[in-house]
């Protein structure tokens, strides 16, 4: 018996990415569970505001194809064609737990920088993920 049948792990597209779907990989098999890899592409009117007086549309186009092939080459490099792929545009935490739940998720992994005091235990994305979560959270450190 497995203790988990769908896995969630969400990645940011650096180089931590690889340390996180390992493991994620790793637990999949393990529980020979369903992984969904999802990155979540906050809109750039997040970043600014909404204060930039001119349309960011293109960019934002071409900041999702390149998250789209980014995606892709992860997901060959990891042998995880069984993986489904989710590039989503909104809020991390809001799109992480609605795919979550969507999913009916056992699992959400994601990966976690180890800085020092309680306060910076978990990055602010994974740490609204965690306080949110309608179930397990894995934050593998990196």
């Amino acid at each position: 018996m497995s203790f988990y049948n769908t896995i969630l792990v969400a990645i940011d597209l650096n180089e931590d990415a690889d340390k996180v779907i390992q493991k994620a990989h790793k637990i999949s098999l393990q529980n020979n569970a369903t992984l969904t890899i999802i990155h979540v592409a906050e809109p750039l009117s997040y970043a600014y505001g909404g204060d930039i007086p001119m349309d960011l549309s293109d960019v934002q186009n071409q900041l999702h194809e390149n998250a789209k092939l980014q995606m892709h080459e992860l997901i060959q490099q990891h042998n995880l064609g069984e993986a489904t792929q989710l590039l989503v545009s909104g809020h991390i935490q809001t799109e992480v737990h609605k795919v979550a739940n969507e999913l009916s998720t056992d699992l959400v992994i994601v990966g976690s920088h180890g800085r020092h005091g309680l306060a910076l235990l978990l990055g602010s994305t994974s740490s609204s993920i965690l306080h949110g979560a309608t179930c397990d959270v894995l934050a593998v450190r990196v």
